[in-house]
């Protein structure tokens, strides 16, 4: 038996030496592309002061001009190319309703927002007419709107006392007056049934932020400006979607 036995283990061995081991190649395959977004345009008027106006930032830096290009979901994306800007630095409710007159704008928008009544404040203005001028502009705001209250949104009035330009200023003062205006505004817009959006505390981040800050030391910076949209365009998404 034994030497039947060394011949078998023998071929059994080399069987076992010549065979190939063969190995599955590994194969990647292309991830499937994104499919490309839908570009939709929609009409925007922004009226406002200098928060609108984007006093001491790029043209593209605005919140308006943040505005027109950011409604973005998966699918769908919304341009508003060009929009209209009716504002201009140091301006009061009154001398907004006057411009907004003389420029004698025809047509309806899609999206429409407000802010106004920081120079209202700083002047010393009365609460009593800021509220009777605010109306005013709400409805004045609302036809160019098309008489669609959900193309509306206001937004509230920031806080300037927290910038180095109000350093040796009443910051406390600033802050309280600052309050009562929104008080108002954000009362009248609700009671018109409007999309109120409160940008005061996101404004009052920049105390030690001077990031936030544009370089006059007053006014907001582009990526302040992000900060507000990045609340509001939600809002306006939904509104664009329906």
């Amino acid at each position: 038996m034994k030497l039947f036995l060394l011949p078998l283990l023998l071929i059994v061995t080399s069987c076992k030496k010549d065979e190939k081991v063969t190995y599955a190649e590994s194969v990647s395959y292309p991830k499937p592309s994104a499919p490309a977004l839908i570009t939709k345009n929609f009409s925007y008027l922004a009226l406002g002061d200098s928060y609108t106006v984007g006093q001491n930032v790029s043209a593209s830096g605005t919140f308006p001009a943040q505005l027109s290009t950011s409604p973005q979901t998966g699918t769908h994306k919304w341009v508003a190319a060009p929009f209209t800007v009716i504002a201009q630095t140091g301006w009061t409710t009154d001398e907004l309703i006057s411009a907004i007159k003389n420029k004698n704008l025809s047509g309806t928008f899609d999206i429409v927002t407000l802010l106004i009544g920081v120079n209202n404040q700083y002047r010393g203005y009365s609460t009593t007419t800021y509220r009777t001028e605010f109306i005013e502009l709400l409805n004045i705001a609302i036809a160019y709107a098309g008489g669609d209250k959900t193309r509306m949104f206001v937004l509230s009035i920031p806080d300037w006392g927290v910038t180095p330009y109000a350093q040796h200023q009443d910051k406390a003062k600033i802050a309280k007056e600052i309050d009562a205006f929104n008080a108002i505004n954000k009362q009248e817009t609700e009671n018109a049934g409007i999309s109120y959006t409160d940008i005061t505390q996101i404004s009052r981040m920049a105390e030690g932020n001077r990031s936030l800050i544009a370089d006059d030391g007053l006014h907001p910076s582009a990526g302040m400006y992000k900060l507000w949209v990045d609340k509001l365009a939600p809002k306006v998404i939904a509104r664009l979607q329906n």
